[in-house]
């Protein structure tokens, strides 16, 4: 009798370790799973602080072409591209799509510089200052979000590659995300000519 009912106490207590590393194991599946979905939230997040970096900065833009054009007749093709590419940004628009809206904007402002260079005038209209200034603050907030949406997505990427996460991702179909690079031409070293 005696023997049966420690084979029953022993029993017991296998039960419950068992019992406790199932439930261990499943919490930290649960703990790992809603993890990588935070910071799956925070990479697109991030994609919409570009999202508005880009807006902001198109207004301004915009807003400096129609100063510019009271000074001289610009480039019609330019701007109707310009709205083009801006009406076909959506949320489902792509991690490529915004880098060459990012790179179409780059060639319309060097475009503007180029006017900016032929009228003299136009440095001195107070308006035009404060377009300018409002075009600087805006390339720095791009290049904040840039800088925010590749931190997010180094952070997912580790968790989705690092064992024992990686399990987990792999088991939800999480996958590594793009880093926002800058384009080729931007990557050479500027060449200083007087």
């Amino acid at each position: 009798m005696f023997l049966v009912q420690t084979g029953v106490l022993i029993g017991m207590i296998i039960a419950i370790v068992v019992l406790i590393v199932v439930i261990g194991i499943i919490a930290w599946y649960i703990s790992a799973m809603n993890n990588l979905r935070r910071l799956n939230v925070k990479v697109e997040e991030a994609m919409s602080g570009i999202d508005v970096a880009l807006t902001k900065r198109y207004d301004a833009l915009t807003k400096m072409l129609d100063t510019t054009k009271a000074y001289a007749k610009y480039e019609a093709e330019t701007l109707e591209k310009i709205v083009k590419l801006r009406k076909g940004m959506n949320s489902s628009t792509t991690l490529e799509d915004r880098k060459e809206f990012a790179s179409s904007m780059d060639e319309m402002q060097k475009r503007m510089s180029l006017v900016i260079e032929q009228y003299p005038q136009l440095k001195a209209d107070h308006n035009f200052g404060k377009l300018q200034d409002a075009i600087m603050d805006t390339e720095e907030h791009l290049q904040a979000a840039r800088r925010s949406y590749n931190a997010n997505v180094r952070a997912l990427n580790s968790a989705i590659i690092s064992f024992p996460s990686s399990i987990v991702a792999k088991r939800i179909h999480m996958e590594q995300r793009d880093f926002f690079e800058a384009e080729e031409s931007k990557k050479q070293d500027v060449k200083m000519e007087f």
